[in-house]
């Protein structure tokens, strides 16, 4: 695209004045840091970001009760329902990440997701009114139903990475106050996220449960026209990043060239190795090479060179011969990631237990809080909301500053220590929660009674902790994904981050299933009973307990040996152009 403005060369004032990386304002100019991105554009994703987590909390958190009370679905298979439904939708952002990334740009595909968001509302809407005149249509009402959710899958897919990714590119990672915000805009992201969840679970649910849910479903609907508006209000305001086509051809060139130059010796000096000639840099950020993984190196061995290792010029480049070095540490970044993520999907699948078998507890607890008032199950999911949202305040704005103070790193604590005292976290939550229903279960056969007379609230210490949890592990994998992938790759990084939720909740059903073959052996009534004071949660929760122990003690031997991603050091940078990457060196 044009570039109207003077070159970077000029002096400090002009360096300040403009945004000198690969973003573009909406006219497709070099942007003016002073009337684009930080926060005057974010908060407007922001607001969008929360009224989608509003719509998608308030179906998700109450879906179990939805399909045991309305579907008159069994706990098992409402669980499996829930869990595969919460698995596509958390598994789409893939998908929706690749075509924000190589196809749409981040902004068309938000807007885009929007309006198939609102239809999949609208759509639920009209199951409601179907589901009214039953018995005479049920089939239609499920049809009808499951449709809807499955379009909110889709519409999710494409609205939840590219949403957030755009909302972190308002903040230049070479700008030096910018990076510091970013750090917090992923705190006030979750932040909002928390606010949609806390929303969601009281206001809402108690609306689906107490006036019905063709209501609450018209609340979240108009929520999400109006933020849309808003969101599209911004776009004067917004730093856009253009798509650079399919990031997979290049790792696949890496692959491709390594193998076809598996027999060349490595070189004695990285400098010996391909990289992208300074007058076709552009303002894109090159990687250091590193030394793990050196078989792909040999992807950037110049066979034919003439002086300055500069790839001989008499013929193309074939990029499935020669890739540069950026793209080979690229392939590292991600191959680097993959034990990661295989080491969060336990968390996930504790989390898992929150939407589900958590609240079928409380359903079948005292839940009076007044004479005429009773909690609805899902709303106690609001404790983890509020101890998250608590949480997340007091890191940003109390544990972060004084962490800075005292290891004089600019993030305070790494992002994989961050994500790990979460996971402890979840474990100590697991216990709390085996503990409490062991006590539950305890109750029901002391004092003969179908329901328990205990209260809701003896669940507010697992809610509570896991509330905590969340702030540490979900937002900390969230910047991980985010921040570890290649630059052209930030929606996909989400979409990495979402994707563990997804394959957790895949997971957490086939551990359902195994389990409950298991423990129905000689005639048992397993874990899972259809009558909850017949099942066996609390053997369940400690099953995932231990589980969880053995996950973390692998992280720590991972993430004790990860190295965060480096840039090459741009020649002449001053203490404001310095990159921000390069901060982290170890857990």
């Amino acid at each position: 695209m044009e570039r109207e403005f003077q070159d970077k060369s000029s002096n400090a004032v002009d360096e300040e004045k403009w945004v000198y990386d690969s973003s573009l304002d909406y006219k497709g100019r070099v942007p003016l840091r002073a009337s684009t991105g930080v926060w005057k554009a974010s908060l407007f994703i922001i607001a969008l970001e929360l009224s989608e987590r509003l719509s998608f909390f308030a179906i998700n958190m109450n879906l179990v009760t939805y399909f045991t009370n309305i579907l008159h679905q069994d706990v098992k298979t409402a669980a499996k329902n829930v869990n595969y439904w919460l698995g596509v939708t958390t598994m789409m952002p893939l998908m929706g990440g690749l075509i924000a990334d190589a196809y749409l740009g981040r902004f068309l595909t938000v807007v885009v997701s929007s309006i198939f968001y609102l239809m999949a509302l609208i759509l639920l809407i009209m199951s409601q009114f179907v589901q009214s005149l039953k018995p005479y249509h049920t089939e239609l009402h499920k049809a009808i139903f499951f449709t809807a959710i499955y379009m909110i899958s889709i519409a999710t897919g494409g609205h939840k990475p590219s949403l957030e990714s755009f909302g972190a590119d308002q903040f230049h990672d070479d700008h030096p106050e910018e990076r510091k915000q970013k750090m917090s805009y992923f705190n006030l992201w979750s932040f909002s996220l928390c606010g949609g969840l806390l929303l969601g679970v009281t206001v809402v649910v108690y609306v689906q449960d107490n006036v019905s849910w063709g209501i609450a479903v018209v609340i979240l609907t108009s929520a999400m026209a109006i933020t849309t508006l808003v969101f599209l209000m911004g776009r004067p305001f917004y730093r856009y990043r253009a798509p650079e086509g399919s990031p997979f051809i290049p790792m696949l060139q890496v692959l491709v060239a390594a193998l076809a130059k598996r027999n060349l010796p490595y070189p004695s000096d990285s400098s010996q190795l391909y990289e992208v000639p300074k007058s076709q840099k552009g303002n894109k950020r090159l990687l250091q090479h590193t030394r793990k993984l050196r078989f792909l190196d040999k992807a950037a061995i110049i066979e034919t060179y003439e002086e300055n290792n500069i790839p001989s010029t008499e013929k193309p480049i074939n990029p499935w011969r020669l890739t540069t070095v950026t793209e080979v540490e690229s392939m590292k970044l991600l191959i680097n990631m993959v034990p990661i993520w295989l080491s969060s999907l336990m968390f996930g699948v504790c989390m898992a237990q929150t939407s589900t078998f958590f609240i079928k507890q409380g359903s079948v607890m005292n839940r009076k809080l007044a004479h005429n008032f009773k909690i609805p199950p899902a709303s106690m999911s609001a404790l983890n909301a509020t101890a998250a949202l608590i949480t997340i305040l007091i890191y940003d704005r109390i544990l972060v500053p004084l962490l800075r103070r005292v290891t004089r790193n600019e993030r305070g604590i790494s992002i994989l220590q961050r994500v790990g005292f979460g996971m402890v976290l979840s474990m100590l939550a697991m216990g709390t929660a085996a503990i409490v229903e062991r006590k539950r279960l305890g109750t029901v056969e002391k004092e003969a009674v179908d329901a328990t007379p205990m209260s809701v609230f003896w669940l507010a210490p697992q809610h509570m902790i896991f509330g905590v949890a969340d702030a540490f592990t979900l937002v900390g994998l969230q910047e991980y994904f985010y921040d570890q992938v290649p630059d052209a790759m930030r929606s996909l990084g989400i979409a990495f981050y979402l994707s563990v939720l997804g394959a957790s909740n895949f997971l957490s059903s086939l551990l359902i299933y195994a389990v409950d073959h298991v423990t129905q052996k000689g005639g048992r009534s397993g874990w899972f009973a259809k009558d909850l004071n017949k099942s066996r949660l609390d053997c369940f929760y400690w099953l995932l307990t231990v589980l969880s122990g053995i996950n973390f003690s692998v992280y720590v031997l991972l993430a004790t040996r990860y190295s965060y991603k480096k840039f090459e050091k741009r020649m002449g940078a001053t203490a404001d152009s310095c990159e921000g990457d390069d901060l982290e060196l170890k857990i």
